[in-house]
């Protein structure tokens, strides 16, 4: 089988949301809420509910087994898992022109606090999620736990790493893209070894192939029981749409000059079915190829999470992509990682924080990365090292903003990694601006290693970088007013369910002392 739903077995008694009232026009014989409820953007009044009918997740036409018109769906927000303390209920409309997903967006809730929530449609009570809202903007928190994560191929391994994390006391976990691949897919799912259907496993196109590649990838039941047990905040990176893409153009192999306008409607096709799949809010939907992801979420005086888009707004990678070494145009001060508005947009978003950490959930690694243990120097364009100017940029307004305790969290890499940010990489006695910890992949490159010859070189190039490890696995990060700890959970194989988790180490800075020191 490719899934179950819901797995977080939260039993209620009989409340108030009966199958019987639960949208009498439309009766379904088969469970809707296979692909699981989600929660998402904490706000200190409120958060956002997701869910999406699909008694038929794979269902080849990309309707989820879902009539063409409008469902009702009703839903309630409750203190306690029995639903006895029911504080929000209400209804609204699944529609087809959105795959039947439903985005609840509330407000008006107690700061801080943890409820939970379900929904019912056709006669059907979906399973109970776990949610919570942030502190109030003014309080302060005397610790915040939260994860983060990326980089899920389907077809690489299983998502063991979830159902650890489901189990996690934690307040929020961050997934920082990569949550579907868009590769083609074999007709025995990669190392699942389950038949996949034969219009499943090409590479997506459209709006269709699209929301069959979501429903695969979340039609998975240690994903399902994250998303149940916690809110998630997420961004996209590349491979929900294809591979290194930017801005509006393509970087497919076969056609390297494709027109910008076709790459834009395959583009608008996937960011519709992203919208679909996750806890999003209302301004965070796309509108065809325009869309905004980047935004601030806070708790209390504690913590921002300044949340970057990486993709949409960025020039083309130089020197035609690739890893290179000797590219001028990578420095070129016209050049842009996020563009104009958001980088705007994110040096106010700092500079205005008023909170000990900055976090800046991203995508791809903003340290330095020379790939060559000699004596030349080679860097990734796709990389901040093929935008080194953006990066100054936004290490020079750190310093002129006197922000407070810059932290970068980042995925992509499938590896995990943590490193001083430096205003010069090129001189180890250059002031630490911030550090960066990158984690590694869910499920993607599979079992790995704890260090890899890639990562050896990493280490003999990079003194800014203190640690490397190449297994599978996700970040967990406490932060107090005193400090900020990482430690860098490890499975020992994802090709087979079951791993155990461990954490490999564990790394701190400390609050007005930018730098890495081992926990």
């Amino acid at each position: 089988m490719l899934g179950a739903s819901g797995t977080l077995a939260l039993a209620f008694a009989a409340g108030s949301l009966s199958a019987g009232r639960a949208g009498a026009a439309e009766r379904f014989t088969d469970d809707p809420f296979t692909l699981g409820v989600a929660s998402g953007d904490p706000w200190p009044d409120g958060f956002v509910l997701w869910t999406r009918l699909a008694p038929h997740p794979l269902a080849p036409d990309g309707t989820g087994g879902m009539p063409p018109h409008a469902v009702t769906v009703l839903w309630e927000v409750a203190e306690d898992e029995r639903f006895r303390r029911v504080v929000r209920r209400g209804r609204t409309k699944a529609v087809a022109e959105l795959a039947h997903s439903v985005h609840v967006e509330l407000t008006g809730l107690h700061s801080g606090r943890q409820y939970y929530y379900r929904f019912s449609a056709g006669g059907v009570i979906s399973p109970v999620g776990r949610t919570r809202t942030a502190p109030s903007p003014h309080s302060r928190p005397k610790e915040l736990n939260f994860a983060f994560v990326s980089c899920q191929a389907w077809f690489e391994g299983f998502y063991t790493a979830y159902r650890h994390l489901a189990q996690e006391d934690i307040d929020l976990i961050l997934h920082l893209g990569d949550y579907i691949y868009e590769n083609p897919i074999d007709a025995m799912g990669g190392v699942r070894q389950v038949p996949v259907a034969a219009e499943l496993r090409p590479e997506p196109m459209d709006l269709t192939q699209y929301r069959n590649r979501h429903a695969l990838h979340r039609f998975d039941q240690d994903l399902i029981a994250a998303h149940q047990a916690h809110p998630f905040a997420v961004v996209w990176d590349d491979h929900e749409v294809e591979d290194n893409w930017a801005g509006d153009h393509s970087k497919l192999d076969n056609e390297p000059d494709q027109d910008p306008a076709v790459f834009r409607q395959r583009a608008a096709a996937a960011f519709q079915a992203y919208y679909e799949h996750l806890p999003l809010r209302l301004p965070n939907k796309p509108r065809g190829f325009e869309a905004r992801l980047y935004r601030k979420l806070s708790y209390g005086r504690m913590a921002s999470f300044h949340i970057l888009d990486t993709r949409l707004f960025r020039d083309d990678q130089p020197c035609g992509d690739g890893t290179k070494s000797g590219c001028d145009e990578r420095l070129d001060p016209d050049r842009s990682i996020l563009g104009a508005e958001q980088e705007s947009w994110l040096y106010n978003s700092l500079g205005r924080s008023g909170t000990t950490w900055n976090f800046i959930p991203q995508q791809i690694p903003m340290n330095q990365v020379d790939t060559d243990p000699g004596p030349g120097q080679s860097f990734v364009m796709d990389f901040w090292d093929g935008y080194a100017a953006s990066r100054q940029r936004l290490f020079d307004q750190i310093a002129a903003r006197n922000v407070s305790n810059p932290v970068v969290l980042t995925g992509d890499m499938h590896r995990h990694l943590a490193a001083n940010l430096k205003r010069n990489f090129d001189d180890p006695d250059s002031p630490t601006v911030g550090v960066e910890f990158v984690g590694t992949s869910i499920s993607t490159k599979m079992d790995g290693m704890d260090l890899d010859p890639s990562g050896a070189s990493l280490l003999a190039a990079n003194s800014h970088i203190e640690f490397t490890n190449y297994q599978r696995g996700y970040v967990r990060c406490t932060a107090t007013r005193e400090s900020c700890r990482a430690d860098f959970k490890v499975l020992p194989y994802v090709t087979r369910p079951g791993a155990p988790v461990s954490t490999r180490i564990s790394y701190l800075t400390e609050a007005g002392r930018p730098g890495l020191q081992r926990a």
